[in-house]
């Protein structure tokens, strides 16, 4: 489960937040960009944890 903080985060570095801010909630985001979203945070989790090899 990604926290909210994250998910703004991430919306924000890809250009997306506005979206959310301006109509409504996540709901107004688009699947693509909410792909986008959870590519970065997968992405951004490897990096920390690192990629399980």
């Amino acid at each position: 489960m990604m926290s909210e903080s994250l998910k703004a985060e991430i919306a924000k570095e890809l250009g997306v937040y506005d979206t959310v801010s301006r109509e409504g909630g996540w709901g107004s985001v688009s699947s693509r960009n909410c792909g986008n979203i959870v590519k970065k945070a997968i992405e951004m989790a490897e990096r920390t944890h690192g990629n399980g090899k």
